[in-house]
């Protein structure tokens, strides 16, 4: 199969009459539709979506690649557009991009990403791009890419016997990978071969992508090796490269710095990098900085963590709403009351109990690698039983929750990665034991000890900050409420919107229910908001954005606030404030109706469980009509442009 067997001419448009990222994505999904690749559009565009919700899908040098692999894909294809002046699609160079491929990749089998991963690298190469801006029609496009895999890949023995010939005076291997291996993994390895192949260096790089490695270092050739590149934005096996030279950074940096990469290892600048016990030596990625680093610990916790808070915490409501129907006392033991309750909420108390441990657990990965682990799950339990050096077993006004949680995973984390250091002198024959034996025994005491110290200051101030919450007048409460359902819009799935939801969830551990509504309202009202505007207002909005905008129905009601990514990154500065302003109103006015919320997530399907249900409904339709009413003062009249 070769690449222009997945593309053809009904999935091409040259030069495109589009004037932003989304009017762009729109008609690429379009054109993917109407080549027969979709069995169902909608799905596909909302998977599009939520990987450009991840990081942008430009890699630079008029490069966009928008991909996804989505149920909705019925075969593997290629849509093609050229835009003659560029958009703005977020590259990490800053220049507009005017050559954008958009793959649509089925969920299972990888036969189709081996072609693909050809026109990833094919790309790197300017006078190639150069070309296919200039093309004057479909079958010279065509043409052109099938002339270059020729070039490239059609006589791989010649190539191959012309390596093996030439000496190099430097060795390199490196490893490459992005979350969804399917773009950025192949460019950044095109980039580092094209860049050593000019350096006269010898590399060879292997790509995690989303059929798996490809192009496997060999232990020999890692030994051979002057150093080690790791381009990449998710964990690859480390444990090969233990003793060698590693430099760890992102895979845009692949992409776009590949000489200075290779520049560091040759020059012999790279950290000697030790797994799992030994001389200890951080590899930091250079570009982050400390908060950001701490911030993807508690991230990576945080996601494991929210699947045992969702499943435990929407049961534990299914149990409340059983017993409702039932007409069950509202005495204590409301939730138990039937037996089908008595199911759903011991089940669902079950799941929710591992919450914190798992949030522990997995910030102690994050920061000392599986040795934190166990460190972490437990300074997690003794977090939610409040043990003390006076009652080990537990004291309910020691318990130090979810603040008790967050530091017992970074300290735990960090225990290891001492004790790791202090251990550097045992020598190679005993270093077996310390991930299976030393890290978690010490590592568990230190932490036992550690909680023990902290939980009766960490219970006591959480017990501090509940009484606070409950003695709070309806004015503070409201302006709560409006903090919170406003941070959920300012990035709409960044860091505030995530620092908003970690709070309402664990708002729910200690009966904060109401603050819970608050977060979801907030979360679900940019979409609906948009959605609003596009259909009463239809005079400021693109005829794109126009035909996209009634999902956002949907995805707003089921509490997805992605959905109004894309039209908060065409027009930041006029729809952010809009929606932060309406979601403020409707968290608010949830606050002020005494509204509550048992279950962290669910949208409409978890209306049912609601205090104050009605109310809530109020508070949500007030709150998108405010956002829809600023965007359609705030946003120009434009003139809409039809793509072709």
């Amino acid at each position: 199969m070769r690449i222009t067997n997945l593309l053809n001419k009904s999935a091409m448009i040259l030069n495109a009459d589009v004037s932003d990222k989304n009017t762009a994505i729109e008609a690429l999904v379009e054109m993917h539709d109407k080549a027969g690749n979709l069995s169902d559009k909608k799905k596909y565009r909302e998977d599009i979506l939520a990987r450009e919700a991840e990081s942008t899908t430009a890699v630079g040098e008029g490069i966009a690649i928008p991909h996804a692999k989505s149920s909705a894909v019925l075969k593997p294809g290629l849509a093609v557009m050229t835009v003659k002046d560029g958009i703005d699609y977020g590259a990490p160079d800053g220049k507009p991009s005017n050559l954008l491929f958009m793959i649509a990749a089925p969920e299972d089998g990888d036969l189709h990403l081996e072609v693909l991963s050809r026109l990833m690298t094919l790309l790197m190469d300017l006078d190639l791009r150069k070309n296919l801006l200039e093309a004057g029609s479909k079958d010279e496009f065509l043409n052109i890419i099938d002339k270059a895999e020729e070039d490239k890949y059609g006589k791989p023995e010649s190539s191959a016997v012309k390596k093996s010939e030439k000496k190099y005076q430097h060795k390199v291997v490196a490893v490459t990978a992005c979350p969804t291996g399917i773009a950025h993994t192949y460019m950044a390895a095109e980039a580092l071969e094209q860049k050593a192949a000019e350096m006269g260096v010898q590399i060879k790089v292997e790509t995690n992508g989303s059929g798996g490695a490809k192009n496997v270092l060999t232990p020999q050739e890692i030994q051979e090796a002057d150093g080690v590149i790791i381009a990449a934005d998710k964990n690859v096996e480390m444990v090969r490269f233990d003793g060698k030279p590693v430099l760890k950074t992102t895979v845009s940096k692949g992409i776009n710095e590949p000489e200075e990469l290779i520049q560091e290892v040759i020059k012999g600048k790279a950290p000697v990098y030790t797994y799992e016990g030994g001389k200890t030596t951080e590899i930091n990625v250079s570009s982050e900085s400390a908060g950001r680093q701490i911030y993807k610990h508690l991230m990576n916790g945080v996601s494991y963590m929210l699947p045992f808070v969702i499943g435990g915490g929407i049961m534990i409501a299914l149990a409340f709403l059983i017993d409702t129907i039932a007409g069950a006392p509202k005495d204590s033991s409301f939730g138990t009351y039937t037996a089908a309750a008595a199911f759903f909420k011991t089940i669902g108390g079950y799941a929710f109990s591992f919450m914190l441990p798992v949030l522990a657990g997995y910030i102690a990965r994050s920061i000392a690698d599986r040795p934190g682990l166990a460190v972490g799950f437990v300074g997690g339990f003794i977090a939610t039983v409040g043990s003390t050096f006076a009652q080990v077993s537990g004291d309910s006004s020691a318990i130090s929750g979810f603040l008790g949680a967050l530091i017992a995973g970074f300290a735990g984390g960090y225990i290891v990665l001492l004790l790791k250091k202090i251990f550097s002198f045992l020598p190679k024959s005993l270093e077996s034991m310390l991930p299976v034996l030393i890290l978690p025994l010490l590592g568990t005491i230190i932490i036992g000890l550690f909680m023990c110290a902290i939980n009766p200051a960490v219970g006591a101030l959480n017990m501090w900050i509940t009484d606070l919450l409950n003695s709070m007048g309806e004015t503070s409460k409201i302006i709560l409420g409006c903090v919170v359902a406003g941070m959920m819009a300012i990035d709409m799935g960044g860091p505030f919107n995530k620092a908003a939801y970690v709070f309402g969830t664990a708002a729910i551990t200690t009966g904060g229910f109401d603050i819970m509504a608050a977060v979801m309202i907030g979360g679900m009202v940019p979409p609906i908001a948009i959605a609003l505007c596009a259909t009463f207002f239809k005079n400021k909005w693109t005829d794109t954005e126009l035909k996209s905008a009634p999902i956002n129905y949907i995805m707003g009601l089921c509490f997805i606030t992605e959905g109004a990514i894309p039209y908060a990154a065409s027009d930041p500065i006029r729809v952010i404030p809009s929606c932060v302003v309406g979601s403020a109103v409707a968290g608010g006015l949830s606050m002020a109706f005494g509204c509550t919320l048992r279950a962290p997530h669910g949208g409409i399907f978890v209306f049912p469980v609601v205090g104050n249900v009605l109310f809530y409904v109020i508070a949500l339709v007030v709150g998108a009509v405010v956002g829809m009413a600023l965007l359609a003062i705030l946003k120009k009249n434009i003139a809409r442009k039809v793509s072709n």
